[in-house]
């Protein structure tokens, strides 16, 4: 089954996100801001034995490093650049120019969201038939 790295710094829903994908099979792996998820992602500090996810749950506004900041950093290594992002955020408007900007943003969900909703577009990008307009 695939991994998934969720990035997100309200604890609430990192947990409801880890609760309800877990009972479809992921692998969830959790960072709270973009320098955590850096590290999990073994970016910075470079390591090479951590494992790369099939998909990233990205919070846009968060403490630290934001999800902007972290989308950046991640099209400029070679192992991160092509990971599909699910952005999911209470910024909705701000989604789309983050689409049109990241190639690598599959979708964008508005917080609060539909938990079966959001499973059944994480299937989809994973199975490579991603809808990008949620």
């Amino acid at each position: 089954m695939a991994t998934l790295l969720i990035v997100d710094d309200e604890p609430e829903i990192v947990t409801l996100l880890t609760f309800v994908l877990k009972q479809d099979g992921y692998t969830i792996f959790e960072a709270n801001n973009g320098l955590v998820a850096l590290e999990r992602l073994g970016v910075e500090p470079t390591d090479d034995k951590l494992p790369v996810p099939d998909l990233i749950i990205l919070d846009i506004m968060m403490p630290i490093m934001d999800g902007y900041a972290l989308n950046q950093r991640l099209q400029k290594e070679e192992k991160t650049k092509a990971i599909p992002i699910l952005v999911l955020t209470a910024k909705g408007q701000k989604m789309r120019e983050l689409f049109e900007m990241a190639p690598n943003v599959a979708a964008y969900v508005q917080k609060p969201f539909d938990p079966k909703m959001l499973r059944e577009l994480i299937s989809s990008i994973l199975s490579g038939k991603s809808d990008a307009n949620n």
